[in-house]
């Protein structure tokens, strides 16, 4: 529309315009009928099944010291059971099996048999008992909360969010400046939205079911968005699209450009002023824009059909994890007994694992 006003075809153009200096030596803005932003549109986030779940309620960090604990703890427990076990001559036959098997099954807060026989080893193991309790009890406690109310994770609410995840292409709207601004922008982020982008889209509002259908991601003026949200809650009665908290863009407006020697410059910008102050503009987007309340809500505040059984899928992450060290042990147990003399001794090594 701006070229076609800098070749003299028409003498004005209405349109979602962001005025640039480049944009104002072609032709001449009047005022903005409706200030906009641009933000990522994409399909509306939900629950979804994580094979990792269960290791959620703990972070990163809190798993590696945990592990670590495991090892300071068990080392200790060895050395001094062994330590002791020299100094007042008692047996030492298995102490670092036993020690080891022990911290790894009161952790899991399972019983135990062997106790160490003097007050030194007894102090650590006291003392691991203790985490231990306090470890499982905040574990079983969140891990409970979260099926019970799980939560909805928004992969994509921002630019740093889109380029960092690879599930989901994204598009640029055809002709936009939004496009010219992000590549010109001092944020490598801001380019690498173009550089990775998977091409353009004609514009957002005819995309809009490609968007919902989880195709890509587009980035899209929020009065068209909403336009989307309601079109699509008024036809499904659903909501399948999100529009990202973060602006990508500041300051578009909905608004006329002119021809530089156009006379009807200042006379527009009158009848504009009074359209604004009498209020014609937000009625008017009122009326076009409705049912978009529920969609404007956080995914994690969707209805949900009450309190819903919990299916294998939930549960799919723990019984892998228990098929994998089920199939670790039986191999371990074949290459032990493949290298004892008798038949004997592997039984009593089966039945002691």
């Amino acid at each position: 529309m701006i070229g076609m006003l800098e070749r003299g075809e028409v003498e004005f153009a209405l349109g979602p315009f962001t005025i640039t200096p480049q944009r104002e030596t072609v032709c001449n803005f009047l005022l903005p009928v409706h200030n906009d932003n641009k933000a990522i549109l994409t399909v509306r986030p939900g629950l979804t099944n994580d094979l990792s779940g269960f290791l959620k309620p703990f972070t990163v960090e809190v798993w590696f010291l945990i592990l670590l604990s495991f090892i300071v703890i068990g080392f200790a427990m060895t050395l001094i059971v062994i330590s002791e076990a020299n100094i007042f001559g008692h047996s030492s036959e298995n102490l670092v099996l036993r020690s080891t098997q022990w911290v790894f099954s009161t952790f899991a807060q399972e019983s135990s048999d062997w106790i160490p026989k003097k007050n030194a080893a007894r102090i650590v193991m006291t003392t691991w008992l203790f985490a231990t309790l306090i470890f499982m009890s905040s574990y079983s406690g969140i891990l409970t909360a979260m099926l019970t109310l799980p939560r909805v994770t928004i992969p994509i609410d921002s630019l740093e969010d889109l380029v960092a995840q690879t599930k989901l292409p994204w598009r640029l709207e055809k002709g936009s400046m939004a496009t010219q601004y992000l590549m010109e922008s001092t944020d490598p982020v801001r380019r690498e939205v173009v550089a990775r982008s998977s091409g353009f889209f004609y514009d957002c509002w005819k995309s809009k079911e490609d968007i919902a259908a989880g195709k890509f991601a587009g980035v899209c003026d929020e009065t068209t968005m909403k336009k989307a949200m309601s079109w699509d809650f008024s036809s499904t009665g659903q909501c399948h699209l999100y529009m990202t908290r973060e602006k990508v863009l500041s300051g578009a407006m909905m608004g006329i450009a002119f021809q530089i020697n156009s006379s009807y410059f200042e006379g527009a910008n009158n009848v504009i002023h009074r359209v604004k102050q009498g209020g014609l503009v937000g009625k008017w987007l009122k009326d076009q824009i409705t049912n978009t309340t529920e969609c404007l809500k956080p995914p994690s505040s969707d209805r949900r059909d009450g309190i819903k059984a919990l299916d294998l899928n939930v549960f799919a992450g723990p019984l892998i994890f228990v098929v994998g060290g089920e199939i670790v042990l039986f191999l371990f147990n074949g290459l032990h007994c493949s290298r004892l003399t008798n038949m004997q001794d592997c039984k009593i090594h089966n039945a002691y694992f």
